[in-house]
């Protein structure tokens, strides 16, 4: 399915086309406004999705990478936006 990203690598939107499935996708529980509802593994990347913004997209990182942490999602994420 097409996803749209904020990519800030690019500093812009863009189109990628991602397969969420329990193999490739974290799902944590809403704790709040602005918490990591979702971490994506996606060409060689991750999606952070947090609240009603677009997912951001990062490169070079796995879930793997950030021990499956939400609060270390959170994280990149702030540091990246």
């Amino acid at each position: 399915m097409e996803c749209l990203v904020y990519n800030p690598r690019k500093g812009r939107l863009e189109t990628l086309e991602v397969e969420f499935t329990p193999e490739n996708t974290t799902r944590f529980p809403c704790r709040g406004h602005g918490s990591v509802t979702m971490i994506t593994d996606c060409n060689a990347g991750l999606i952070i999705k947090s609240g009603f913004d677009h997912p951001t997209y990062v490169y070079d990182v796995s879930r793997a990478d950030i021990g499956y942490s939400q609060k270390k999602a959170r994280e990149l994420q702030r540091h990246y936006l």
